[in-house]
């Protein structure tokens, strides 16, 4: 299983009348916590692009359990359990500053050759990169 955590502070823009973080920008936190995760591992989406292969979302799901709020502190917790085919099962955890479970998630993304546009293996070299998490 590979395992990174990134941090978020809530900016006013992203909050509703109530101060909370408003739904829809939740998916936004777990795409900055795939980026960084990517980056972590010496690769990013641009890399992947440039190599012909994009990764479109397929599917999400997401839970709210306690609103995060305005200027707080996010963790954002993204972890891989499996070894990644065609697709790639991403699963979300994000806690406040005072470290309480706030919202968990799921994103199923697929790798597409972008001059076929039609679904692929991973890469060889991010393949190499999670290699080790999944021996």
């Amino acid at each position: 299983m590979f395992k990174f955590s990134c941090n978020i502070r809530v900016r006013y823009g992203e909050t509703d009348q109530m101060g909370y973080v408003y739904y829809g920008n939740y998916a936004q936190y777990y795409e900055v916590a795939r980026v960084e995760m990517l980056r972590s591992l010496g690769t990013s989406y641009k890399d992947m692009e440039n190599n012909g292969v994009m990764m479109p979302v397929l599917d999400l799901y997401c839970k709210y359990i306690k609103p995060g709020r305005y200027d707080e502190n996010l963790t954002i917790t993204v972890m891989i359990k499996e070894k990644p085919g065609i697709r790639i099962k991403f699963y979300y955890e994000i806690h406040n500053e005072q470290q309480e479970l706030i919202n968990i998630g799921e994103t199923i993304l697929v790798f597409v050759n972008i001059e076929k546009n039609k679904p692929c293996l991973p890469p060889e070299e991010f393949n190499k990169k999670m290699a080790p998490y999944f021996t």
